[in-house]
């Protein structure tokens, strides 16, 4: 594990760079991505190195961790739309090499297999980008997850549901459900980035990094990822 302690604007620019300098060795690089507030300023920071003529998108691949089941992919708060908004629609990445899970699916099941089917296809994810929830999930695996789970429909909880919340009118807007890439998938990722920001997040760090490796806290299995980098400010590695 490779861990990065400092100001919420230095992980950014740390976690952008890594992402670039994966890009320049592999162009046509498969990226898997995150959403929520955590990454938003590394986002900005790719933004602003493909402005610089420093990167180009235009072979990169992506598929997204997850996506809520139910609203319309033009909804303020579908992750299709947080990509498009805080990333995609300022850099040169082709439309179709953009990839998430389809929430509004007919058949739920079907379309998390072809999802999974479409990773393998790709060649896997070389980097994946995460953060962590307050109960240590990555994606949407709560707490319970079994660590060989593939790319599944999941049933939030109600602390999953009270801290999006904030993202909607109320706390009724906020989706029950949501498809999500499964654990065994995210520790497939041949390179993570795993970002904290906030003292909030000071103790689910010191669980997920120093602690018991246990479905309880599904980021724990993170530590035994081969070529992991762990991105957190002061405020979330206060324990560690």
């Amino acid at each position: 594990m490779n861990l990065f302690i400092g100001t919420a604007e230095e992980c950014d620019q740390k976690g952008a760079h890594k992402i670039i300098q994966q890009i320049k060795e592999k162009p046509n690089t498969v990226l898997g991505l995150a959403t929520g507030s955590t990454p938003i300023g590394m986002y900005r920071n790719l933004v602003k190195s493909y402005r610089a003529n420093e990167v180009s998108f235009s072979q990169v691949r992506t598929y997204n961790l997850d996506e809520y089941v139910g609203i319309p992919q033009d909804h303020p708060c579908s992750y299709y739309y947080f990509m498009q908004e805080n990333l995609f629609k300022d850099i040169d990445i082709p439309a179709e090499n953009v990839s998430l899970p389809n929430g509004n699916a007919e058949d739920l099941a079907a379309e998390c297999k072809s999802y999974e089917e479409r990773i393998t296809a790709a060649g896997g994810i070389d980097l994946q980008v995460l953060g962590i929830g307050h109960n240590g999930h990555i994606g949407f695996n709560e707490p319970g997850t079994p660590f060989g789970s593939v790319t599944q429909l999941i049933d939030l909880t109600q602390s999953t549901i009270q801290a999006n919340s904030r993202f909607f009118e109320n706390e009724d807007q906020v989706p029950r459900q949501a498809l999500s890439m499964g654990i065994k998938t995210i520790m497939q990722a041949r390179k993570i980035l795993l970002f904290a920001k906030g003292g909030e997040k000071a103790e689910i760090m010191k669980k997920a990094l120093q602690g018991p490796v246990t479905p309880e806290v599904p980021a724990s299995i993170l530590q035994l990822h081969p070529n992991l980098f762990v991105f957190v400010d002061k405020a979330a590695g206060a324990k560690l």
